[in-house]
Order: C-alpha cells, then structure tokens, then sequence
C-alpha cells in the first residue's frame, strides 16, 4: 500500500513517480475499514496510559467503535459537510472521532486542549461547528461558551456525562455497529486546521480527502520507506495538529503501521526514552524541542534499550549538532521534512537513499514541484535567497481558507503557493529553511537566518535551548540577539555571555555572532515546539 517502492536512489523515486489520486476516496475508509475488511484482527492502534493501563485495537475495533459513532452522530442530525470538532488529547476516542465523521462525510477540525475559551470560541464559531467530541476537561470549558455557538448543538464526553456535556460512550453502545460510508469525492473537503500565522485571526486551512494520499510520499520517505515488517510509530506531537494528525496518526493506520499513543502528564526526556524502549518502538517523528530536551540526557544508549528504525523530524533545521547526537543515541540519521498547514510534507531527506546535509532540509519529495521564486514568483537562480514556492495544483494542498477568499488569493503567486519561508535551491536541488520572512536578520547589509546561529549556540556545553532574532540598531539596521537557556547546572554570568558570543563568532563568521546574549528561564513556544520568534522580536524592540 505504499506509494514509494523502496529503491537506492533518490533519481529513481523522481523519475518513476506518478500520482494515482482515485475520483472517489474517504480517508476514514481508507485508515480504517479498508484493513479491517482484509485483516481484521491486525493491530492498528496502543494506547499507553501515562503510569497506568495499555490497551490495544484492532482494525476491526476501530471499524465496530467508528460505524457506532457514526450512526450516533446521523441520528444527531450531522449531515455531509458539517463540521464535527475534535477537542481530545492522544486518545483512542480521538482517532474514532475522525473516523466516524469522515465516514460520514463531515468536516473534522482538530482543537488542541490547551487552547483557553477565547481560542475555542473563534474556531468552533467560525467554522459554524454542529457536534464536539471531547474529554471532561474540554466540556468544562465548553460549557460556558454554548451561548455564543448557535450552530453547536451536539456535545459529547468520552469520560462520561459531564458540564452539558453527554456520555459519548453510553450513547454509542445504542447504536448499530454496522454503517455504509458515505461516498466522498477525493477533492471534497474532510478537515479544517487552524493556523495561526503571523497576523489577525487563525486562519481555517480546509483540506480535501485527497490531502492524506498527499502526505503519503513524505511520510514514507522521511521514515526510510515506512512500512516495514515490524513499524510502529509514535510521536509526541499532539494529533489536534498537522503534524501529529497527517505526519503520523492516519498515514499510518493507512499503511497498516501500528500507532502507539499516550499522553504524558508532561513531557519529560525521560518518560519518551522509557515509552521507545517499553512499547518497542520502531518510528518516531520528533520535534526538534523533543530531540533538544532528550539531547539534555547524558548517554541515553546506555541506560534504555532502543530499536528504533528511523526518526523524523520537522519545523526547524536540526544542524550538525543534533544529527550527530541521533547517530550517538539512535544509531541511525535523522531524517528532516519540511512543510506547513496548507502544504505539507513536500520536502524532505531519507538517510535510506541519500547522505543528510546538516542545516538543509532535503529535496523535494515525489510528486511536488517545490522551488525558490523571486519577488516576481519566477525560479530564483541557485544559491539565490527567495520564497520556498509549491506548484499547483497538488494533492497535499488546502482547498483554501475557510470563508476567507482574500487571504487564499494572497498566499499564491500565479500558479505558486507561496510558503512565506525563505529558503536557497542549490544546483542538486537541495533546499535549505533560512527561516519565515520576518525571521531574517539584515545586518551590515548581510541578510542572516537565525537557525544556523541557534544550532551553533547548541554546541556550547552551556546552553540547553537557544532563539535567536534581530535587534534594531541605529548603525547595522539590526543585530544578532541570542536568548539563552542554560542547562540546569550552569549558572549566568556576564563573561559566559561573553564566551557564548565569541564561540559562535569563531565558528560562524564576525558579522553572524550575538552581539548581545540574554539569559532566559524559558522561550516562548508554539505548542508544536517552534521557537516564537515573533515574541522574542518584540522583547527585544521593547528593550531600545
């Protein structure tokens, strides 16, 4: 079921890869039913309670649990096309969730539940949501918002009745186990998922069901061809985003690769080397905040025992330092993929076929034409600093924003999406991340991109977590302002401020070192664990 055949080079993926996009396709059907029909009784899903149970699921379990849900949704009244939110930690009853309501036609949006009521009150209200599916913790806060959502007329609580909200399981076990799928076009919508971007209100990108058959060339090569004998899958990254949701959950229930969930009371370096090693874990996809912290854990090889196949990581460069920590720890390179909620998967390297390349993202995955356009959306030349560019029209990309025409017009250039990422194209086709447009430092007439800094100040034995962004200044424009975590033992000082500066002057070049260095307890991070350079651009304007 793979789209990729295994192969020795990068060339051969390329030159032999065409789309085979169906006119009719249901992502529910495709993860779910569509094994549980050939081989029911493979296991499809683990959820590993944080400390406590396990309990594993079958295809067929997921196939008897959704088709319940879905009848009980149809006697709600959801219809094709309604919007069904889901506001759920890594649980078994998220993964239903969608299942149930793509079978039935409906659009999910997955809701992180650690957004406050303002948050919820945006997404739920502006995509005119008819039924939530959600834990206790979610009704709680649900329950004083009703008022302001008129369309939501449908709460359901996985841990039973709770704050107007009704017992999902008790309603489910009065339902027929038996459902005929409703039958979806491959470019009808399934998924609204927020994204926040850099100005106003989040933005709804809506996705067609096509979008997982989109992300499949990706996951698959950013995994060294995943599905393997013996896969299974885990990452720390919450499914109520891209990431977790389409880098991992449905694309491997779609490949027949087990998922192993949990949801830690926190996340700790720690519990993620003792789940890899308990559930034998075999994949990981794991955000460069993941590899940083469990980074901090002196010799992890010799305190757990790890199989593990391959990771995959993605949202900021890895660099040098953290591609050879994994080949220290995992034995194994990590693999870097690139994309965004409106397009994603559509760059990434394979340590299967090619060498890795520290500080660049990959190429281009099979299947996508992605780019480097100049201001005029014509290819830059190589080496050239543009807009990473994806070429329409693709599986992997949104539909547009939901009941927002003006900002889908805005995020493409003729027949290019425009990312918003600044990036170089090299003569091989290799494209390096230099970051988001407002991320570039303009020094001295230099334009830097934080990220190769940010790796460097990981090398010094100080530093635990780095972010790096640009400080107006009267002479240079701006300069390199470098905001510092240091690891738990070390304590501030001006001359470490001092050492820290020279070592990433000496390594990198004199116009590329922090001229200033401030010492931080934390940085501000998205939930998806990126760096929110944005409020540290902020800080540091605030400090003039």
């Amino acid at each position: 079921m793979r789209l990729l055949p295994e192969t020795n080079s990068y060339g051969n993926l390329t030159e032999n890869f065409v789309w085979q996009i169906p006119e009719k396709f249901n992502i529910g059907v495709a993860i779910c039913d569509a094994w549980a029909d050939k081989d029911p009784d493979r296991e499809a899903l683990v959820f590993a309670e944080d400390g406590g149970d396990v309990t594993s699921y079958s295809y067929a379990d997921l196939k008897r649990l959704s088709n319940q849900l879905a009848n009980l949704l149809k006697d709600r009244g959801v219809q094709p096309g309604d919007r069904v939110g889901v506001l759920m930690p890594q649980r078994p009853e998220a993964a239903i969730a969608h299942i149930a309501a793509l079978k039935l036609g409906a659009i999910t949006i997955p809701l992180f539940t650690l957004f406050g009521e303002e948050a919820l009150s945006y997404r739920l209200g502006n995509s005119g949501a008819k039924a939530v599916i959600t834990d206790e913790n979610g009704a709680v806060k649900l329950s004083g918002l009703r008022d302001q959502l008129p369309h939501l007329s449908t709460l359901f609580c996985a841990d039973g009745a709770a704050e107007g909200a009704e017992d999902l399981w008790g309603h489910m076990r009065g339902h027929e186990d038996t459902f005929t799928p409703f039958e979806t076009r491959s470019d009808d919508p399934a998924l609204i998922i927020y994204t926040s971007g850099t100005t106003g209100q989040p933005k709804g990108a809506l996705h067609a069901h096509r979008v997982l058959l989109g992300h499949l060339p990706g996951v698959e090569m950013s995994h060294d061809f995943l599905g393997q004998p013996g896969d299974r899958i885990w990452t720390p990254a919450d499914w109520a985003w891209i990431g977790g949701l389409l880098d991992v959950l449905m694309p491997a229930l779609y490949l027949g690769v087990p998922v192993v969930a949990c949801r830690f009371r926190k996340f700790t370096a720690e519990a993620a080397f003792q789940l890899l090693q308990d559930h034998k874990i075999r994949n990981a996809f794991l955000p460069p905040t993941a590899l940083k912290m469990m980074r901090q854990i002196e010799a992890p090889q010799d305190r757990w025992t790890l199989n593990v196949r391959s990771v995959a990581s993605g949202g900021e460069t890895l660099g040098a330092e953290l591609i050879d920590w994994g080949r220290r720890t995992f034995g194994l390179t990590i693999n870097e993929f690139y994309g965004q909620t409106e397009c994603n998967m559509i760059v990434s390297s394979c340590a299967a076929i090619m060498e890795a390349r520290p500080g660049v993202m990959g190429r281009a995955v099979p299947g996508h034409q992605v780019d480097v356009v100049d201001e005029a959306g014509k290819p830059a030349p190589d080496g050239v600093l543009g807009t990473i560019a994806v070429k329409s029209p693709d599986p992997v990309m949104f539909l547009g924003y939901w009941n927002n025409a003006d900002a889908t017009r805005r995020k493409f250039t003729g027949e290019w999406l425009l990312t918003g990422d600044t990036g170089q194209r090299d003569a091989d086709g290799w494209i390096r991340f230099v970051g988001r447009d407002d991320d570039v430092i303009t020094s001295s007439g230099y334009r830097i991109g934080p990220g190769e800094i940010e790796d460097c100040l990981l090398k010094h034995p100080a530093v635990a977590m780095a972010g790096v962004v640009g400080k107006p200044d009267q002479r240079r424009t701006e300069i390199v302002k470098a905001y510092i975590v240091l690891k738990s033992d070390i304590e501030p000082s001006d001359a470490l401020a001092e050492e820290i500066a020279s070592f990433v002057k000496i390594r990198l070049a004199a116009h590329e070192y922090p001229r200033e260095v401030a010492f931080v307890d934390a940085l501000p991070m998205t939930t998806t664990g990126k760096v929110i350079r944005k409020e540290l651009r902020a800080r540091a304007e605030a400090e003039e």
